[in-house]
């Protein structure tokens, strides 16, 4: 059992060197995000409400019809009130901006702190694997700290998640420098 650990410790720290790109890639979208946020607070806030709008309908729409025509594994009733939920929730995005900004941003925010709080854990569970853990430690606290920031003082929450993306960044590209040593070093031992 030990040793099945150590291997799944092992398979998680290569996927992260090998997929640097993908969390370069979030750290990028966090950054153009958080600059959005700060410098055009409210087409930033519109734009979201208004895709997530257009997300719900479309949804709903689908799970409709997925429980019209039974196709899917899942039971109808199922289907046909998720679709319901989904309509309406895009509705009142829609009816009530408002409202639907201050939940957004409370999902948003619980989002961030769920997040930081699993990059902590994933670093713990990595630090003898990875090396500068460190860096997804502190992009996991400023996650926690952003998501908190955001709960109290919505507007300056974006400069966290600025920050949060420029720690992901310097992540990325710290993974896959260990990721390329790792592979000179098997190539020099083959």
């Amino acid at each position: 059992m030990y040793g099945s650990r150590i291997d799944m410790v092992r398979a998680d720290a290569a996927w992260l060197a090998r997929n640097w790109w993908a969390i370069a890639l979030r750290g990028v979208a966090g950054i153009v995000f958080g600059i959005m946020a700060l410098l055009m607070p409210a087409i930033t806030l519109a734009a979201l409400i208004l895709l997530f709008g257009v997300f719900a309908v479309v949804e709903g729409i689908f799970s409709v019809l997925a429980a019209v025509r039974g196709h899917s594994g899942a039971p109808r009733w199922f289907l046909l009130l998720e679709g319901v939920v989904g309509i309406a929730a895009g509705v009142v995005a829609f009816v009530w901006p408002g409202l639907t900004a201050i939940v957004l941003l409370y999902v948003i925010a619980a989002w961030a702190i769920i997040t930081g709080v699993l990059e902590i854990a994933a670093a713990a569970r990595l630090h003898n694997r990875i090396r500068g853990e460190w860096w997804l430690v502190l992009g996991g606290i400023l996650s926690v700290v952003a998501g908190v920031w955001m709960m109290r003082a919505p507007g300056s929450g974006a400069l966290a998640v600025v920050l949060f993306g420029i720690l992901q960044v310097v992540l990325a590209f710290r993974l896959r420098g260990g990721l390329v040593e790792a592979e000179q070093t098997l190539s020099r031992a083959a």
